[in-house]
């Protein structure tokens, strides 16, 4: 009797492809931390990532452990291509709410399971069409890209990867009262443009003949502002909103905002209606200086009566502001400007100009009272001689 035949060897591995050492065989647990696209390579070609060692945030795997765990144990690399063309059969997964489409269109998509996004758009005013969400159900039947993923291959291939970044406790007080302030206080908004022209000329004046003293943009903001309260103080207000009541303040502690890497801060500058200018620029860059360092007190901190959040130092022309319960008003201020003004004898001339928004709770002051403040603020800033006395 003859011997029976040995079992064939098996095949040699070819040149480009993909051999997962049999020590990485298997599946993964659910709890192994891994990139989006490291998971799905994994699954594709069942590779049990708790035998990879992870190189991210936790010890989360990406796609480079993979390659070099795979190296490490005998295994022979081509996973890019081959991925590379398992991704650009997938669908795209993106909202495609906002594409434009016939509704003909929409609606065969929807009941084909298309996104419009893998559809060509070749209907009227570029929307997608039936005809071009019929080709998409062809080529995807037939296991072909569809043309927006074919153009979207090399962005496919290479997934963009994320690393968490949990929230700072800071971070975390910030986002949860803004976004309590936002939900709860009916924020209601007043724009004006203010001519800066006489204002800046003051502060040049000062801080060339007052010695040690250098008089900032925000500082005249600041003065106005607390002198604005004062005519107005039906805004000089906080919200109790467990008793529902309004607390009306004699003085205006006005808070600055400052950032900082970990976020936001806002340290007060006490009865500013009381402080020369020269004493609130001091004041403003000793808070600076503190909350930088991080040896602001509680008390420098809290219980102010008013926000100036000045984001005029990076360019921006008009931006809106949340309001920092208990209060009930912020003042967002932006860069000045330099635009030609028509005059009332319909003379033009060129001025700087500055916008400021104020955004106050509605709850407590109305929106004639809103414009009254910021009538008063444009009068004092346009007129800086009365921030004199």
């Amino acid at each position: 009797m003859r011997p029976a035949a040995a079992p064939p060897a098996p095949a040699a591995p070819q040149p480009g492809e993909l051999v997962v050492p049999q020590a990485l065989a298997g599946a993964s647990a659910d709890d192994v931390r891994a990139t989006p696209r490291a998971a799905a390579f994994a699954k594709l070609h069942a590779i049990d990532l708790g035998k990879v060692s992870g190189s991210g945030p936790a010890g989360r795997v990406s796609i480079s452990d993979i390659e070099k765990a795979i190296t490490a144990a005998g295994g022979q690399l081509a996973a890019k291509p081959e991925f590379a063309r398992q991704q650009v059969r997938l669908r795209s997964q993106r909202d495609d709410a906002d594409v434009a489409a016939t509704p003909v269109a929409r609606r065969l998509a929807a009941a084909r399971g298309i996104n419009l996004h893998d559809c060509r758009a070749t209907g009227s005013h570029g929307r997608v069409c039936r005809a071009d969400v019929e080709e998409a159900i062809r080529k995807l039947d037939a296991g072909q890209p569809a043309p927006a993923v074919q153009a979207a291959v090399a962005e496919v291939a290479q997934v963009n990867e994320a690393t968490a970044q949990p929230l700072t406790p800071m971070r975390r007080t910030i986002a949860q009262r803004l976004q309590s302030s936002y939900q709860t206080s009916p924020h209601f908004r007043v724009n004006t443009e203010i001519q800066m022209d006489a204002a800046l000329e003051l502060r040049a004046q000062i801080n060339a003949t007052v010695p040690g003293v250098k008089i900032s943009v925000n500082d005249l903001v600041v003065k106005a502002v607390g002198l604005a309260l004062t005519r107005i103080p039906e805004v000089n207000v906080q919200f109790d909103e467990a008793s529902k009541t309004v607390l009306q303040f004699a003085d205006a502690d006005v808070s600055v905002a400052v950032s900082l890497p970990e976020g936001l801060i806002t340290p007060v500058v006490r009865a500013v209606n009381k402080r020369s200018l020269g004493q609130i620029s001091a004041e403003i860059t000793d808070l600076v200086t503190r909350a930088k360092a991080k040896t602001l007190t509680a008390e420098q901190f809290q219980g102010g009566t008013f926000t100036v959040s000045n984001l005029g130092m990076y360019g921006v022309t008009s931006f809106d502001a949340i309001i920092n319960p208990p209060q009930a008003a912020i003042l967002a201020v932006s860069a000045g400007v330099r635009r030609l003004v028509i005059d009332d004898e319909d003379q033009v001339d060129v001025h700087t100009i500055m916008e400021v928004s104020l955004a106050s709770d509605h709850r407590v002051i109305d929106g004639a009272l809103a414009a009254r403040f910021v009538a008063e603020l444009r009068s004092i800033l346009e007129s800086p001689a009365q921030m004199l006395v």
